[in-house]
Parts: C-alpha cells; structure tokens; sequence
C-alpha cells in the first residue's frame, strides 16, 4: 500500500485545476460522510456497475476500503480475478442556473451548468470469504450509521442463528486504494459576484449542502 500521506493526484478525471482537490483528509471526509459508491468492474462478464457501502480504514501504511457484497452477485466472478476496480462516491450535487450569474445582466453570455462533488477511488479488489471478518466489517459499518441514534442497533441484537445465516449468503471485499482523485466542482471559475449569486440561488433552491460548499470554496480563495 502507498503512503497515506503520498498518494499523487492520478489525473484519470476530467478536472480542470480549479476544481481539483487533492487534500487526504478532505477526500476521506467524504468518502465517510457518502460511503453509498458505485463499485464498476471490466472482465469477462463484461462492463458491471453495483452500488455498495464502503467501510474507509487509514492506517500509518495507507487507506482500504472494505464491503461485502451477496454471493448471488454477477459481479462476484469477476472480483474474485483481482481486475483494476474503480469506485466512485458522490457527493452533494446541484443544477446551477445561470440567472443566479450577476454577469448575465452586465453581457448575457452564461450558460447553465452543474456543480457536484465526487471522490474516484482504483484499486486492486480481495475477496475474503471469512466469517470472523464479515462479522467485524458488519459491526463497523453498522455502528458508523447507528452512532448517534437513541436506541442504535447493533447485529448482536438478532438473534445468532440469523446472523449466521446471513453470513453465509454474503463474502466481504477490501480494496487498497492505489489512485484517489477529488473533483470540487462548486463555481471557483467564477468571479466573486457570481459565486455569491450561486450560493443565494442554491439556498433558494433548497440545497444547503452545496451552498455551503460554494461558499467554503469562496473563502479559501
């Protein structure tokens, strides 16, 4: 695995410098706050997409990603040949109209766009078929989603012989991450005036989180 600390920016997206975002702990961040990805593998089955939720590991030695997914799954086949795997989490996204633009009202020229986030992960895939290891991965991703809550369950809340039963229908995954690309797209190619009339239009909207998110990237430059 690669240093956590010295994974380069791979450049495998689409993404003008403005939009880039390379910082680790920023990435991990939301990896952990959307962990609902897109798992994508090429093999002999063909091109195949699932959606899984991630489990983020960081250690001194690097970062991991670690799921479980139905043995019943077309995708298992493939896995289980260690292909290059692409993961992708998505974050907040937003339509930006452009009469949010102060510019359309000095010269017009504004088109419509969208502003999105988004973390892209490769990496090899390992297949673990080891109950003692789904037990472990279960109760972290569980706990990481019922934290917080008044009465969080935990799987030692069902009764054993059911857990064991669903065990049996399902193998766990980890993913090392080789590449991590950030894309940020929140309106930093725009000027100042336009950013805030972004923002202003995506809290009319109702999106907050990308409004938000405008109006951190604002300030930091």
């Amino acid at each position: 695995m690669a240093n956590v600390d010295h994974l380069a920016y791979s450049g495998r997206v689409y993404c003008p410098p403005a939009f880039r975002e390379d910082r680790l702990p920023v990435l991990h961040g939301a990896i952990r706050a959307h962990p609902l990805a897109t798992l994508v593998t090429s093999g002999s089955s063909g091109l195949i997409a699932n959606l899984v939720p991630f489990s983020l590991q960081v250690g001194a030695r690097g970062a991991v990603l670690r799921a479980h997914i139905a043995k019943a799954n077309d995708q298992l086949s493939d896995l289980r040949q260690a292909p290059p795997t692409l993961v992708i989490f998505q974050g907040p996204q937003a339509y930006v109209s452009p009469s949010w633009y102060a510019t359309k009202h000095e010269h017009g020229r504004v088109v419509p766009t969208w502003n999105y986030i988004v973390v892209q992960v490769r990496g090899q895939p390992v297949v673990i078929d080891d109950d003692q290891w789904l037990s472990a991965q279960l109760d972290e991703l569980t706990s990481e989603h019922e934290q917080g809550r008044a009465e969080p369950w935990s799987p030692s809340d069902a009764p054993a012989d059911f857990i064991a039963g669903q065990l049996k229908g399902i193998v766990g995954l980890e993913i090392a991450i080789e590449h991590i690309d950030g894309k940020w797209k929140a309106s930093q190619n725009q000027p100042m005036l336009n950013r805030i009339g972004v923002e202003q239009g995506l809290r009319n909207d109702g999106a907050d989180r990308m409004a938000d998110i405008v109006a951190a990237t604002a300030n930091k430059n």
